[in-house]
């Protein structure tokens, strides 16, 4: 996909393209969809990262408030952080969620310490609980006041008890050496979108939203 001008591709096709650290988008149109966009003026509800790792099929790891797939790390069902299979996690948010799916991929492959930083992110998160809607502006006006020049990111991981999507996405990026040292809850949904500036670190770029065509069950 990268340099391609694609603007839809079919599910499958995505899913057999995509690699670890691609940023697959939704947005939807509930209640509480609504309720995350607005609450942090996103264009889009929720992120998360591919995970592919060898022969596996690929992989979501993302936090949602559902616990109808099996998570893949633990093997059981649970809200909050998960990995979860992708073609089955997308099928899940657009046909019963009614969310429109996109994908954007990084310009080149990551390495394999980046994929390791990932999978210790994983082990590290996997089961953390998604926290409440109504806590989420809160969260999202905290990630703007600035602090002190320390690790923003240690300090904010050391006292963390639940994590929403985007937080989850930043964690990892910055793991992988993807994004520099910033509090997570100063990320959105929203900040992953191409019509923000999000900066990754070390060379790397993401393309353009391409549209996902997921077919119906």
């Amino acid at each position: 996909m990268p340099g391609e001008a694609l603007s839809s591709i079919g599910l499958d096709e995505a899913v057999e393209l995509t690699r670890t650290g691609d940023l697959w988008l939704f947005r939807g149109h509930s209640g509480a969809d609504r309720a995350i966009r607005g609450l942090t003026n996103s264009p889009v509800n929720h992120v998360g990262m591919a995970v592919v790792i060898d022969d596996l099929p690929a992989l979501i790891w993302h936090a949602e408030l559902g616990k109808a797939l099996p998570d893949i790390w633990s093997g059981s069902h649970h809200r909050g952080a998960q990995l979860h299979d992708m073609r089955a996690a997308v099928m899940r948010w657009a046909n019963e969620y009614g969310q429109q799916a996109w994908v954007r991929q990084l310009d080149r492959a990551v390495t394999r310490e980046m994929e390791d930083a990932a999978l210790r992110m994983v082990a590290r998160l996997d089961g953390m609980p998604f926290p409440s809607t109504s806590a989420l502006a809160g969260r999202w006006l905290r990630g703007r006041v600035p602090l002190p020049k320390r690790s923003k990111t240690r300090e904010a991981e050391a006292g963390l008890e639940n994590a929403y999507c985007a937080e989850i996405v930043a964690m990892t990026y910055q793991a992988m050496g993807l994004l520099p040292e910033k509090r997570p809850n100063w990320y959105d949904p929203g900040r992953f979108w191409s019509g923000d500036n999000l900066r990754l670190t070390d060379g790397y770029h993401l393309g353009g939203e391409i549209a996902v065509d997921v077919p119906e069950r």
